[in-house]
Formats: C-alpha cells, sequence, structure tokens
C-alpha cells in the first residue's frame, strides 16, 4: 500500500487559493482545512452579538467583523476566520493585504458540536499568541450558555460563565454589555424528542 504524501502549502499559495475558493478554509503550519458551514442559529448568534457589538461601539475607537475578516497569526502560523472580533484603536493587517488583520482585542466564536474542542482548546491556545488579545467569548448553539475567558496581570486568564435569559455578559477588554436574551434573540433550540 502506497501512502500519499501529505502536500505543505506557503501562506502566499494559501493566499493565493482562497483568493478563488468557493468556500473558506482555514490555514495552519502548512496545512489547508475546509470551514464547515453553518447552521441558522450559528450565523443568527453571530449577527446579534456583531449588531450589538457595531451599534454600541458606534463613534468609538472600535472596529467590529464577523466571519468574512480573516485573522492571521504570524507566531503560529494561522489563518483562521473568527466568527465575531474587535480591534480596538488602528487596524493593524498582515504585510500586504488589506482583507488580513493581526490585532483584535476580542474574539467571539460560537460553538458547533463538530469545532467545539478545537475552539475551547486548540484556537485558544493559537489565539493567545496575539499580543492584542485579551478576551475570548465561547457561545452556545444549543443552550442560553456563555462562556468568557479574560486576560488579568501575568498572563493569567479569569474564567467567568453566564447562562439563562436573564443573565447579563459585560465584557471586560471594551465598554460592552448584552443580556443573553438579547443575543439569542430569533434563535430557536430544537426540542428534546420525545419518548
Amino acid at each position: 500500500m502506497q501512502v500519499k504524501e501529505q502536500h505543505y502549502y506557503t501562506p502566499e499559495e494559501y493566499l493565493e487559493l482562497e483568493a478563488s475558493a468557493t468556500f473558506r478554509s482555514e490555514y495552519y503550519e502548512g496545512k489547508i482545512f475546509p470551514m464547515a458551514g453553518g447552521t441558522p442559529n450559528h450565523n443568527q448568534i453571530s449577527l446579534n452579538l456583531s449588531s450589538a457589538l457595531n451599534f454600541a461601539l458606534k463613534g468609538q475607537p472600535y472596529d467590529v467583523f464577523m466571519s468574512d475578516m480573516r485573522l492571521w497569526i504570524p507566531l503560529k502560523r494561522l489563518y483562521t476566520y473568527p466568527d465575531v472580533m474587535v480591534v480596538a484603536g488602528q487596524l493593524e493587517f498582515a504585510p500586504g493585504r488589506r482583507d488580513t488583520i493581526t490585532n483584535p482585542v476580542m474574539i467571539a466564536e460560537v460553538l458547533s458540536v463538530s469545532t467545539e474542542k478545537y475552539d475551547r482548546v486548540g484556537k485558544f491556545k493559537l489565539y493567545r499568541g496575539i499580543p492584542s488579545f485579551k478576551e475570548y467569548i465561547l457561545i452556545s448553539q444549543t443552550e442560553i450558555y456563555v462562556e468568557q475567558y479574560s486576560k488579568a496581570e501575568d498572563n493569567k486568564w479569569l474564567f467567568s460563565e453566564y447562562e439563562g435569559e436573564d443573565a447579563l455578559l459585560a465584557l471586560t477588554s471594551i465598554p460592552f454589555q448584552v443580556s443573553l436574551l438579547d443575543l439569542y434573540d430569533k434563535v430557536e433550540f430544537e426540542s428534546e424528542p420525545s419518548e
């Protein structure tokens, strides 16, 4: 049996392929990984969060991006598309690019069954390679539940969790808060199958 040799791509090759691709892919250490498609709940939660952030931060020195803005982490050799990102102050782009940023202060990911472990552990470790990164938000799409990781002194990360419609998520890296009721507006959870 012949083993197929793994092809490794340069960042330049990835960007060239991505420019004409019909779907988005992530790049990590020379490998390209197709990204999974989103569900209606995933999309609605991302839209609710980015819309609330954009409205609350209007006229302030922050930029809010949804999943179409690419992120480059040179230290980790990762190109990816977070669900929601916020940049504080001046945008910093990857060299020679205007479609890839490098300096988010906050990143939020809506958890999917297929990517939850990677978002929770692998991606969080990679995101910590961003010098400006101070806050990570993980949002369930199957229940009203949010996890918050906030960077403190001495490179420590503080964990908070929020559940239920009455909870209020308050970010620590930017002046913003949102009720979970608003965050989950128009989200329809699947009912448990009857026995």
